[in-house]
């Protein structure tokens, strides 16, 4: 999970970019707080008089996303890009405020062209600091499936080498090398654990974030993400310092995914770890999770029920879809039958469904995969995470790698899908919480990624 996490259902198709008359009453800098499930996000539009414009979302250093604007019959929409969300509402008649809902989860959202005073930076005391025991290159390369530019940081131990060498995937969402999210940085922090105890480490910017090209990235799924990994290994077996035979890769959620897509193509792949990652087929994943986190936040068990029945038709819909066209016919037809009122926002999300990433993520099978791997694997899970349930999901993992001869799977008590210690699990702590990961979590991973890395 990251910006707005997509297991969240998504909003409304792209719209085009329209004329400067059409957005005029709207062209500058807006300002809002949305109150989401993870937390409360500021948010900023900056709209162009030609009806382009780009999102920010500081708190999570997701900025100058691709956007568009329209306004419409005096409905205002502002339309991202990287992810399938934004903002459907109307301007107030002095053209001060923006007022509506935020698309992705139907949240209420009003923006002003008042910048808010800056807040005072949350504490994120394990975030490293410098000076480092150890060298940092930024790099790029191309990845030759997509042709897109991808930019990241490798950072190197002392000495010649060659060494071994970890690539970091990212879940959900467009995020930095990092994985910023709410000022926490765990891909710096597993970064710089791992380098200090002698494995090379490369993480990436995702595309369309930081130094990294975009593409038709509407149309990217986990499939397309995988390219880019493969295109990070190529890049670190070419590489004179890095060992082409030790190097393993390290995803979370659905980088945690990603990472078997790879290796079950790539049989020089040394090893997996596998961080809060899928086991059960993706339908069952979005159920499991509105079920988990409705019950946590105190939903009654027959309103559970009844969202879950709504919902699972919306998901084999889209699903079952033979393409995108054909997912919002299927989605518009169950919406009828469903009552949904025609134009409300909660139609346009639902139709997000049709998207590519969707149908891709609905379909997936992670234990066809799982059971082409025979490397070795580590796979852990919090048990308070609600987006990706420890307890199944990993058991469906440690059975799809049944004839993997070498398989670690460790249910941490009391930590969330960030694998921080949480109370609820909720996503609304994450923000909250100053540990970026548990402690346990973090000597886990690097602990057993060491061990496997410095084999010859």
């Amino acid at each position: 999970m990251r910006f707005l996490p997509r297991a969240v259902v998504a909003a409304a198709l792209l719209a085009p970019a329209v004329a400067a008359a059409q957005v005029g009453p709207i062209v500058g800098d807006w300002y809002g707080t949305l109150q989401a499930p993870g937390a409360a996000l500021p948010l900023v539009f900056h709209i162009k008089a030609d009806g382009t414009a780009t999102f920010d979302s500081p708190a999570q250093h997701a900025l100058g996303l691709a956007a568009t604007a329209t306004v419409v019959d005096g409905k205002v929409s502002v339309t991202l890009q990287a992810i399938h969300a934004g903002f459907q509402g109307a301007a107030s008649a002095d053209g001060n405020s923006l007022t509506g809902v935020w698309t992705q989860g139907d949240l209420p959202l009003t923006m002003t062209r008042t910048a808010p005073a800056a807040a005072p930076a949350p504490k994120r005391p394990q975030t490293p600091k410098p000076p480092f025991p150890y060298r940092a290159e930024d790099v790029t390369y191309v990845n030759p499936a997509s042709g897109l530019k991808l930019a990241g940081t490798l950072t190197l131990p002392r000495g010649s080498g060659p060494f071994p060498a970890v690539l970091l995937i990212t879940g959900s969402g467009t995020q930095d090398r990092d994985g910023t999210v709410f000022d926490h940085k765990p891909f710096l922090l597993i970064a710089d654990a791992l380098t200090r105890r002698g494995v090379a480490v490369l993480r990436v910017d995702d595309r369309g974030a930081g130094g990294s090209e975009a593409g038709d990235i509407a149309k990217a799924t986990s499939a397309s993400f995988a390219t880019d990994v493969a295109a990070g290994v190529a890049f670190l077996r070419g590489r004179q310092d890095i060992d082409p035979a030790r190097i393993g890769l390290i995803g979370h959620s659905e980088g945690g995914m990603i990472a078997p897509l790879v290796a079950a193509q790539d049989p020089r792949i040394a090893f997996l770890v596998l961080m809060a990652a899928p086991g059960v087929d993706g339908v069952e994943l979005l159920l499991s999770q509105n079920r988990a986190i409705a019950e946590a936040s105190g939903a009654p068990p027959t309103a559970v029920e009844a969202m879950l029945k709504t919902k699972r038709a919306w998901f084999e819909a889209a699903r079952d879809a033979r393409n995108e066209d054909d997912g919002r016919v299927r989605l518009n037809a169950v919406l009828d039958r469903q009552g949904a009122p025609v134009g409300a926002p909660t139609r346009a999300q639902v139709l997000s469904l049709a998207a590519p990433w969707w149908h891709y993520t609905l379909n997936t099978r992670p234990a066809d995969t799982l059971k082409q791997i025979k490397v070795p694997v580590l796979a852990i899970g919090g048990s308070k995470d609600l987006q990706v349930p420890a307890a199944a999901n990993l058991a469906a993992i440690k059975t799809a790698l049944a004839g993997d001869r070498d398989v670690t799977t460790r249910e941490l008590p009391g930590l969330n899908h960030l694998l921080q210690t949480a109370g609820t699990g909720l996503p609304d702590e994450y923000g909250t919480i100053e540990e970026t990961m548990a402690p346990v979590a973090l000597s886990t991973i690097v602990d057993w990624t060491v061990a496997h890395a410095t084999k010859k």
